[in-house]
């Protein structure tokens, strides 16, 4: 006796098109230029955006002009924004495992672990947006009719080099503390690994981040990097990406020094993104601020 076959006809397939994530939005790069983005095995998976200068100073604009409205938030609205972050990224926590095991090379239940990981991350640094004053700041004892109070303030516009390895738990671990503090991020992302970081853009878009806080390029950190780093409208450097390449480091350190930048030095390599975070890249990209006031006037 004859089975009648399936007769569903086969879908099409529904390819995505990878684009920038620039002030809110998501346009193509300005370059026209794609490049192949390959897994771990060597196997196509996507084509991404190849970002070019222009594309970085759009993104320079669309971070300044959001600053002065996210450095005056509350810092717990900051911290309610950055922890909504994480809600959402932990509904879509599938997509993300299987981004983070095309990409990395690894089994689904390290994946697993990495996108737990990033979760948990979001919720820590969310968990300091209201206490990193109390801890950095100070009443100082001066010896005159004065009260002398220091507290930490944004620094600015902070461009940075993601990870290149750790495609989600390290893009997280360097841009959550950036904005926590009230800074707005250029972040340049892996090259060889953008899907979790073009995904995270659209957790962005749908987690109350206003536009321009975060502006996500993907491409070679080569191209615009040298550029971001002499642009006089970026007051910050995190050059964690840039791990393990101290010649380029020393360059982009030196085209800082034009605007005194602060910067966030590369390490000799990548560190172990699951060792608990400190405050130090919090730290690193924020200003003191000193008031003094008479007393008994």
């Amino acid at each position: 006796m004859s089975t009648a076959k399936d007769s569903t006809p086969a879908r099409a397939g529904v390819r995505k098109t990878y684009k920038l994530y620039v002030g809110g939005a998501f346009p193509r790069s300005e370059s026209g230029y794609s490049y192949v983005v390959n897994d771990a095995d060597g196997d196509f998976v996507a084509n991404a955006a190849l970002a070019s200068r222009k594309d970085a100073r759009d993104a320079v604009v669309a971070a300044r002009k959001a600053f002065s409205g996210w450095s005056a938030r509350t810092a717990y609205n900051r911290a309610q924004i950055v922890y909504r972050i994480a809600e959402v990224l932990e509904d879509r926590r599938a997509q993300f495992v299987e981004s983070v095991r095309l990409g990395e090379g690894v089994d689904a239940a390290r994946a697993s672990a990495i996108v737990d990981e990033s979760v948990d991350r979001l919720v820590w640094y969310a968990g300091w947006a209201d206490k990193i004053t109390q801890v950095t700041g100070s009443a100082n004892p001066v010896a005159a009719p004065f009260f002398n109070l220091s507290s930490p303030e944004p620094t600015g516009v902070v461009a940075v080099v993601a990870p290149q390895a750790s495609s989600l738990l390290g893009l997280v671990s360097v841009l959550a503390p950036v904005i926590v503090t009230g800074n707005t991020a250029v972040v340049i992302t892996s090259y060889e690994r953008p899907l979790p970081s073009v995904n995270l853009a659209e957790v962005l878009a749908t987690s109350d981040v206003p536009g321009g806080v975060v502006n996500l390029l993907t491409g070679d950190w080569r191209i615009p990097m040298p550029w971001l780093a002499a642009h006089m409208d970026v007051n910050g450097l995190d050059l964690t990406g840039v791990a393990g390449d101290a010649e380029a480091a020393a360059e982009l350190e030196a085209a800082g020094a034009e605007n005194l930048k602060r910067v966030l030095r590369a390490p000799a390599q990548e560190p172990d993104w699951f060792t608990a975070p400190g405050i130090e890249r919090m730290t690193s990209f924020l200003e003191t601020k000193t008031v003094w006031h008479p007393i008994g006037i």
